[in-house]
């Protein structure tokens, strides 16, 4: 999923659009332009020092320089509560390389703090969704790099005013179509309000068409007029929560997720783990690879995969783990027989970003191995090893975070407004609002159990360093993964054994490991007999049917099943569990995939933006098994606005 960098040439010192011919900012001062257009005619400084709500969403066409951005982030954290987070939602099919990025935004020195962050955070910029949080958690960016008129409709939000921007209508004609305006009231509710920079009829006429009220206003600078408005007709329906408290059942990396995405949003959360300690099934392993797991084509799975692995590449900045339990030394993933190498070959000619991947022969990439290997295939730089456990610790590290453990979480209950966690005749706890996150025993409540999880085993391998691995320099990714030496230690895996619960070490299973060393490495073709096993552990992990997790509100089976809906029947008037959510069926990947699992789930929870497109959303929906089952396939593709919003139409 490439994209199409911006084309620029600079004309004293500024940014022009050789695509648009076009300037992205006006030449006399591009800071002024956007306080004054954006800013203050869409009243931003008075409604936030007013605002009554815990969040604050602005939606903007055309991110471009980040200008717009920044100025916001800036006055934000002049005026807007302490207590309240800015969700900025941008789109921008151009998107700047990083090195132009800076080169524009050296022009502004007041807003050099806010710059050197956003620029941290700006790399792997492929098409497609890209959350990223700032001051944890206070700003948070959604940049949607594609086609608005492809992306926007894909949005699932409640925008509070819009910033439209882009280049003229004269120069952008695709992009400022009543489809955009249009969208734009679907995602609007009453007193959203807009600004933009141009006053162009077509633009004054098609939104007014989409319901929203237009006026025109001096412009800024030499131009004479601009237009502002608000949206005037049925409000979106949103379910906010008063009562911040929730309870996570389930202690391993996506119950750990889970816990922090809604704890740093200010819930008070309860952690209930059946063990006497945090990440004790899968997510006990002493390290776990990080790295995405792409296709050659694009699906569902893919784009989980690319922007779960960026997410959780975020996330590591973000929560800062030591050294000792993290190192991004980068992962190679080799083409190890003819199909690999040509799903290889295939993922690198999409072009992605070479700060995300690279293709290498197999001389550099024993370079980059430090040690020979058998084969060519990909790099990626800034993947890694982390150990799960320590990850899990410093998610639950956070003062709004209770953890009970020795807790089995036998029965769920809905009392009123509240879920109960039962673990036989003890109440265990109670909150509105309850995830599940315990991998396969999901199935256990009654509540979950259409969910089609099935335990696959899978065994490391901990082999002592010897003096022919030890200059290993990155993790080498075949059939399994090898990582280099920790405390002098290697890990190799894992197996992958379906239908297969026994968590009891296998000697068959280390030889099998043992064969990734000889396989991989083309000086150690020989040597399986001479490498010593000083460990090992087996766990279960939870996969789903087609591979997809399960995450997302869960549906009541037993209503559903009794009043069969049909097949064009809008999915926010199903029968759904108000509060009781899903975060499971992550099989080996859920360092990439559960923690952005667990800001979808937060997200629809407080009301907020998603950070992923409806399709995506919908191909994670736990309730679409049951769905395809009941012969509602079309219903399960439609599974992407939760309960939690809905769309004023």
């Amino acid at each position: 999923m490439p994209s199409k960098n911006a084309k620029l040439d600079w004309i004293d010192g500024q940014p022009f659009s050789t695509q648009y011919g076009d300037i992205y900012f006006s030449r006399e001062s591009g800071l002024d332009e956007t306080r004054y257009v954006f800013l203050e005619k869409n009243r931003l400084r008075e409604r936030w020092q007013s605002l009554t709500t815990d969040h604050f969403t602005i939606a903007e066409t055309g991110f471009g320089t980040g200008l717009n951005f920044l100025c916001t982030w800036q006055l934000w954290n002049e005026c807007a509560p302490a207590n309240a987070r800015l969700h900025f939602i941008s789109t921008e099919k151009y998107p700047l390389s990083l090195a132009d990025m800076r080169k524009a935004l050296s022009l502004w020195h007041e807003l050099s703090a806010q710059t050197a962050e956003l620029l941290m955070q700006y790399q792997w910029i492929t098409e497609g969704w890209h959350r990223v949080v700032f001051e944890h958690g206070r700003i948070t960016l959604t940049l949607i790099i594609g086609d608005v008129a492809e992306t926007l409709p894909q949005l699932r939000a409640s925008v509070d005013a819009w910033f439209l921007d882009g280049f003229a209508p004269a120069k952008n004609s695709d992009m400022w179509q009543q489809r955009l305006f249009d969208e734009m009231a679907r995602l609007s509710h009453k007193g959203t309000t807009f600004a933009t920079f141009t006053s162009a009829g077509i633009v004054k006429r098609g939104l007014q068409a989409a319901g929203f009220s237009v006026k025109k206003s001096v412009g800024f600078g030499k131009k004479r007029e601009m237009l502002i408005g608000e949206y005037g007709t049925t409000p979106n329906i949103v379910v906010t929560q008063t009562n911040k408290r929730a309870i996570v059942i389930g202690g391993g990396i996506a119950g750990a997720s889970s816990s922090y995405a809604l704890a740093k949003r200010g819930w008070q959360v309860t952690l209930i783990e059946r063990h006497a300690d945090i990440a004790q099934e899968a997510s006990g392993n002493p390290v776990g690879i990080i790295y995405p797991r792409l296709a050659a084509k694009d699906c569902a799975l893919n784009r989980l995969a690319l922007f779960g692995y960026l997410h959780t590449l975020r996330l590591l900045k973000q929560i800062d783990l030591d050294v000792t339990d993290y190192s991004n030394c980068g992962v190679l993933q080799l083409g190890f027989n003819a199909k690999e190498l040509t799903r290889c070959k295939a993922i690198a000619e999409n072009e992605l970003p070479s700060d995300l991947l690279r293709y290498v022969s197999k001389e550099e990439a024993g370079d980059l191995a430090g040690i020979p290997v058998a084969h060519e295939g990909l790099f990626f730089p800034s993947a890694g090893w982390v150990k799960p456990s320590a990850l899990c610790n410093r998610l639950l590290d956070h003062r709004n975070i209770t953890i009970a453990t020795e807790r089995n979480a036998i029965q769920l209950k809905k009392v009123g407004e509240h879920w109960q966690v039962w673990g036989g005749q003890h109440l265990l706890a109670e909150a509105p609002v309850l995830i599940i996150a315990s991998a396969n025993d999901t199935m256990h409540f009654s509540q979950a159990n259409h969910i089609p999880l099935e335990p696959v085993r899978g065994q490391i391998s901990l082999v002592a360093q010897t003096a022919r691995t030890e200059n290993l320099k990155t993790v080498v990714c075949t059939d399994g993964y090898i990582n280099p030496a920790i405390d002098h230690t290697h890990c190799i895996g894992a197996t992958f054994s379906p239908a297969d619960a026994s968590i009891d070490i296998r000697d068959e299973d280390h030889q099998a490991n043992l064969s990734l060393l000889t396989t991989t490495f083309s000086s150690l073709t020989d040597t399986k007999q001479l490498y010593e096993i000083v460990g090992g552990r087996a766990a279960l992990r939870a996969v789903t049917p087609d591979y997809m997790p399960a995450a997302g509100p869960l549906l009541n089976a037993g209503d559903l099943q009794a009043h069969i809906p049909r097949h064009n029947a809008d999915p926010l008037d199903l029968p759904w569990l108000q509060g009781l959510y899903v975060n499971t069926g992550h099989g080996a990947k859920g360092l990439v995939n559960a923690p952005l699992c667990a800001e979808i789930l937060a997200s629809a929870i407080c009301g907020e933006p998603s950070p992923v497109d409806a399709s995506l959303m919908a191909a994670l929906d736990p309730n679409r098994f049951l769905l395809r089952k009941m012969g509602l396939k079309r219903l399960a593709l439609g599974l992407s606005a939760y309960p939690s919003l809905k769309p004023n139409n």
